[in-house]
């Protein structure tokens, strides 16, 4: 069983910086990619930011030049760096990854989401 746990949310004033973190624990060959996705109220879960194994990411047009998404290869771990926060990125923020795993003989692509985390913009 494979689990993505995420934390670093709060209540941030526009303008400030939060910083989030997702952890993968578990049985797993490798999590590649690793992202991070966001459902705002009333909204559709929204892509947010990936990055690979590599090193090479991709951003949401909403949040490029204001976000950083990272990651620690050998703890498993995502970081998403929000400066310039804004009143519409209040969501709930969603880690993800695509997670390699060997069971009944073979390699298995499988999709897992964390929990989520509650990022508030207000004044």
């Amino acid at each position: 069983q494979v689990q993505l746990v995420e934390s670093g949310g709060g209540l941030v004033q526009p303008g400030g910086s939060l910083r989030l973190s997702c952890t993968g624990s578990g049985s797993f060959k490798t999590l590649n990619p690793m992202g991070w996705y966001r459902q705002a109220p009333g909204k559709q879960r929204e892509f947010v930011a990936t990055i690979t194994s590599g090193g090479s990411t991709n951003y949401a047009d909403s949040v490029k030049g204001r976000f950083t998404i990272s990651r620690e290869g050998t703890k498993n771990t995502v970081y998403l760096q929000m400066n310039s926060l804004k009143l519409e990125d209040t969501a709930v923020y969603y880690c993800n990854a695509d997670v390699l795993e060997y069971y009944s003989g073979s390699n298995h692509y499988n999709d897992y989401w964390g929990r989520g985390t509650q990022v508030t913009v207000s004044s």
